[in-house]
């Protein structure tokens, strides 16, 4: 059981991260100073810099919460499942899990709307995408010691996991277009492009 001074650290650490990311959502990223951030939750900066190294820590943090869920979900699926089959199934299961774990730290809808600053500012934009970068790598890995083969030998963990990750990519660049920021939509749309994953690799586009 947590103790009153870690519940009390939680709670400002909390505060702090739903200050962050409503004041990126609504003046964006470039336009809020981490002094706008702690004057909204009456903190000092060195409050700030206790949890976080900086703006950008900050606006990722509910983000590896969730990415780290998702790689756990997917070490835990049936070993004779096949590795693209992991991977969607590892999302599936994860959605609800991921959704309740983030409402923890801060409204779904803040964390989500967020991902429209993301898309709108290169600065994150490039973060965003280094990030994923590695969470492939992390992933790939997974798939490897699942199959039993070696990923710096094996292309093939590696291959599944970057083609996984520009579906998804794909279709968080939809979703944060659209006019439904919501779960849902995110998941529907999630669906229908995995759902034409094969046909868009092996099959043929043109009809007669």
């Amino acid at each position: 059981m947590r103790t009153l001074r870690e519940r009390k650290k939680q709670r400002t650490r909390d505060a702090l991260l739903r200050a962050a990311l409503d004041l990126f959502t609504e003046r964006g990223y470039e336009e809020t100073t981490v002094d706008d951030i702690v004057a909204a939750v009456d903190v000092s900066q060195r409050t700030f810099f206790r949890y976080f190294a900086g703006k950008q820590d900050a606006a990722f943090f509910v983000a590896r919460l969730a990415e780290s869920r998702f790689v756990e979900a997917v070490r835990a699926r049936p070993a004779g499942e096949a590795p693209l089959d992991a991977l969607r199934g590892a999302l599936t299961d994860s959605w609800d899990g991921i959704g309740e774990a983030i409402e923890q730290l801060v409204p779904l809808d803040v964390h989500l709307r967020f991902y429209q600053v993301i898309e709108s500012t290169p600065a994150l934009l490039a973060a965003h995408l280094h990030r994923a970068t590695q969470l492939e790598e992390r992933i790939a890995r997974v798939i490897a010691e699942r199959e039993d083969v070696d990923v710096d030998t094996d292309p093939r963990p590696r291959v599944v996991v970057a083609v996984f990750g520009a579906v998804f990519r794909v279709t968080e660049r939809v979703w944060t277009a659209g006019g439904d920021a919501g779960l849902a939509a995110l998941r529907e749309l999630t669906d229908l492009h995995l759902d034409q994953l094969g046909p868009a690799l092996t099959g043929k586009w043109r009809t007669p």
